[in-house]
């Protein structure tokens, strides 16, 4: 059927009008064909081809190349509903890992096992960290602690880690897997015995794709993507891994570095934690994060002659187990004379021990050698030891003090960090008023009081009368006493600062003439530190749950010495007289009993677990639990403690701090000491006070340069006691005879009688004519008695050196330096009176003006700080 040539002829409106109007041909040319739509197009047909071979070669291409991770079809998908994450669910995923092994690259590298560099994607690890949204994560602070594994063997190490952390329930416990090995999570925690009941712990599949072939580079980045996921999430606050030496290097070295770019702590555990590090588990995670950021120095100061002291305490120190954290730097304030083993002993001490990872030593140990001086002052001494050391960070820096005596546990530091961080980092331990009242804590455990007389028990906790358990004797526990520790104890950064601030405030005042309250065989500046505590009402923490058996620190007192700013006050010597017969009994030397050490007991160090001898399962009390004791004995509350202080510390403005009725106190600025005292700038100068300051060289008692007579080398002789005295008699004569006093002259020539009377019983007078003596009787000057007595008496001066310088041979002093003649008793009484009262005048009005001239306040009434708290045990 042939179409029609226009559908729409009849219809101007619809048909096609150019066409319908053209004019006619009139040249009588022929007229074109019609179009016919059955005409076929060439170029559409060669159109047509092409688009069918492109097809064809994409289908190709498409099949030959298929990927292999598109996973399955949505309609075939694993649509099952998984329950959120609880604390020890594991969240399960929407759409699982590829099962597949990846293509291996036309590569060299073929061969390898771990070749993949493709992609990473993780796909379990989002769906848990959105299931535990509501544990705070989202906040910079929060109680999430995170423990991170690649290898099997470190998971297993952590695994009772971190569920015992997550069964105390101080911290929200998360663990993240970030291995090679493609076990299921489920597996690995029902291996190492982590239940969905015992163990609340958050566990987190952060492996990637493609683990098990996956390169080093690929598992690098993996696990540095994967913490910066979960710091997204849950913003773990210290990050806690196991030893370096047993996990997988890529682990190590991801780890570290994305630790450092998210400035969170990081916590790299030692081999053996699982046995002796579980106290870690009792921390909060404000305290875990604070691991990093605590610095402990160790100050020695070593006496003269104690060098096997010394190396035994370094020996000690070397000993001991830091658990993979920094290790203190060392100070040692060396004597002026230096034993040869202490040398040989510190040439060869390398602190830090090298590390044999081939990580450069920078050493940790610092030597101050003192200057020989012939005396050593208390006040001299407590700023030797306030120079010594300042913390470098104000409130990270502590300082370990401790004495050549001591020998330290090998788990020493176990306590000390396990308690510092407790006690100085925890959330309870901020929020807490009575814990910024610690000064310190310390190593060792007393037998007796600071002045050494009275023993010392320490507190017991007592029991509830509803406890079942209440048949047993109490249970030790720690306490707080208002006494420092010279033997072992850490000082806190910024109560070390306010010491200096109040040493050298303290020491810009006289001294007082009150008692001291600590023995002479305690350093000097523990009366200074006890000062403060008293006026701040601050506390030492003593390790009180540790029974006879066990101690942290022991005190060996074989090699005891005197303090040496207090070695010159013993006793003198005393030689005790041979007995004459059988039945008299022998005497003793005082001095012995004045260089007895102080009572000590020597306890076996601790060397077992820490956990297993800490009472309440190695959990630390708090603060406010544990009782406080005053200096001397009385138990105390906190509140009675505060007032103590307030009450001690007005007096002692009053008695030591120059402050007089109408200064007022200057208000309290932390780490500083000034409101105390007042007129600061009114500095006392000791050394004038004292008197000017011998440069001899105290030689030891070895050096023949000491081997010296013991006599006072001021003394007389008894030979030319007699001629001094002439001497003497005549020189006041004749300043009687010049000033025409009647009076002294007779009793010049009394004297001089007198002398002569005694003289002449041991031998004849020499002396000429002139009667008594030569001496004029009147007031009128007497030319020729006055030659004659001259003459004798350069005789009897040019006697007197030669005997004196005789003497002075013999006893093996240097004749050069000649002492003074000494007057007789009326007049050396008359001048001594006269100096005392003239050092008295001194002393008072002191050698600048302000404070210091006005009237001394009356001492503190001791009485009225006695009464807070109850008696006192035997003070």
């Amino acid at each position: 059927m042939a179409w029609p040539w226009r559908f729409f002829a009849n219809d101007e409106e619809l048909g096609k009008k150019n066409d319908d109007h053209r004019p006619p041909n009139t040249n009588g040319l022929k007229a074109s064909p019609p179009w016919s739509v059955r005409k076929p197009a060439p170029a559409l047909r060669r159109r047509r081809i092409a688009y069918t071979v492109c097809a064809v070669l994409f289908i190709y291409l498409f099949v030959r190349n298929i990927p292999s991770d598109l996973g399955p079809h949505p309609r075939w998908a694993d649509t099952r509903v998984y329950k959120g994450s609880r604390q020890g669910n594991l969240a399960g995923p929407s759409t699982g890992p590829p099962t597949r092994k990846p293509p291996r690259p036309l590569t060299p590298s073929e061969a390898e096992e771990h070749y993949h560099d493709g992609p990473i994607k993780f796909y379990k690890l989002a769906s848990s960290l959105h299931s535990v949204a509501k544990l705070g994560g989202q906040k910079e602070v929060n109680k999430n602690v995170l423990f991170a594994a690649a290898s099997l063997k470190s998971a297993s190490e952590l695994i009772p880690l971190a569920c015992e952390m997550a069964r105390w329930e101080r911290n929200d416990v998360h663990f993240a897997f970030m291995g090679r090995d493609d076990m299921a999570v489920q597996e690995v925690t029902k291996l190492n015995g982590a239940s969905e009941e015992g163990c609340k712990v958050n566990w987190h599949d952060a492996r990637p794709d493609y683990s098990r072939w996956s390169s080093e580079y690929r598992m690098e980045v993996s696990v540095a993507a994967s913490l910066g996921h979960c710091h997204e999430f849950i913003h773990p606050q210290v990050i806690i891994v196991d030893d370096p030496t047993r996990e997988d290097r890529f682990f190590v070295t991801a780890v570290r570095g994305k630790a450092m770019d998210l400035f969170k702590p990081l916590i790299e555990l030692p081999i053996d934690a699982t046995e002796n590090l579980m106290w870690i588990t009792r921390l909060d995670s404000a305290s875990l994060a604070a691991w990093p950021r605590a610095y402990i120095d160790i100050l020695i100061q070593a006496p003269s002659k104690s060098s096997g002291s010394l190396v035994r305490l370094l020996k000690s120190i070397e000993d001991a187990d830091y658990f993979g954290a920094r290790r203190p730097h060392l100070t040692v304030e060396l004597p002026a004379e230096i034993d040869p083993p202490t040398w040989a002993y510190l040439e060869n001490l390398i602190w830090p021990p090298l590390d044999w990872s081939g990580a450069p030593h920078v050493s940790q140990v610092s030597l101050r050698h003192r200057i020989p001086r012939r005396t050593t002052t208390p006040e001299e001494a407590s700023a030797r030891l306030a120079e010594s050391f300042y913390p470098v960070r104000t409130t990270n820096s502590h300082v370990l003090l401790l004495s050549p005596q001591t020998e330290l546990s090998p788990l020493y530091y176990h306590y000390l960090f396990y308690s510092l961080l407790e006690y100085k980092y925890s959330d309870h331990a901020k929020a807490s008023e009575n814990a910024a009242r610690v000064m310190g804590i310390s190593l060792e455990l007393p037998t007796a009081f600071l002045n050494d007389t009275t023993d010392f028990i320490p507190p017991s906790k007592q029991r509830s009368p509803f406890s079942e358990r209440d048949k047993l004797p109490e249970e030790l526990t720690p306490f707080l006493w208002q006494a420092p520790n010279n033997n072992a104890a850490l000082y806190f950064g910024e109560k070390w600062i306010e010491l200096h601030s109040y040493i050298k405030a303290r020491l810009s005042k006289p001294p007082t003439t009150s008692p001291r309250i600590i023995s002479e065989k305690h350093p000097s500046w523990l009366e200074y530190i006890l000062e403060l505590m008293r006026a701040r009402g601050w506390s030492l923490l003593y390790p009180g749950f540790f029974d006879n058996d066990v101690a942290l620190a022991t005190i060996h007192d074989e090699l005891f010495q005197i303090p040496e700013e207090f070695s010159k006050k013993a006793a003198p010597k005393h030689t005790p007289t041979p007995p004459s017969s059988a039945d008299q009994p022998l005497e003793a030397d005082p001095s012995i009993e004045s260089r007895k050490p102080p009572p000590n007991i020597e306890h076996p160090l601790l060397e077992s677990s820490l956990t297993s001898l800490l009472p309440n399962q190695g959990d630390l009390p708090e603060i406010k639990t544990l009782p406080i004791i005053s200096h001397d004995g009385r138990s105390m509350s906190f509140q009675q403690s505060r007032l103590a202080a307030t009450i001690f510390s007005e007096h002692f403005r009053q008695s030591t701090g120059a402050c007089g009725p109408g200064d007022s106190p200057l208000p309290y600025q932390w780490s500083i000491a000034a409101d105390l005292f007042c007129h600061l700038d009114d500095v006392y100068d000791h050394h004038a006070a004292r008197g000017p300051m011998s440069m001899e060289y105290d030689y030891p008692k070895s050096h023949p340069e000491a081997e010296t007579d013991e006599r006072d080398p001021d003394a007389l002789n008894s030979n030319s006691a007699d001629s001094a005295k002439q001497e003497a008699a005549y020189h006041l004569s004749r300043q009687a005879g010049a000033s025409t006093n009647k009076a002294g002259a007779d009793k010049a020539e009394r004297n001089v009688d007198e002398e002569k009377a005694l003289k002449s019983k041991n031998e004849p007078s020499k002396i000429g004519s002139g009667g008594s003596g030569g001496l004029p009787q009147t007031n009128a000057p007497n030319k020729d008695g006055d030659n004659a007595v001259q003459d004798e008496s350069k005789g009897q001066l040019e006697r007197q050196k030669k005997q004196t310088a005789n003497d002075k041979k013999k006893s093996g002093t240097d004749p050069a330096k000649k002492s003074e003649v000494k007057p007789d008793k009326d007049s050396v009484k008359k001048e001594s009176k006269s100096r005392d009262e003239a050092k008295k005048d001194k002393s008072q009005t002191g050698p600048t003006r302000g404070a210091f001239n006005k009237e001394k306040p009356k001492p503190p009434d001791e009485k009225e700080i006695e009464g807070i708290g109850g008696k006192s045990p035997g003070w």
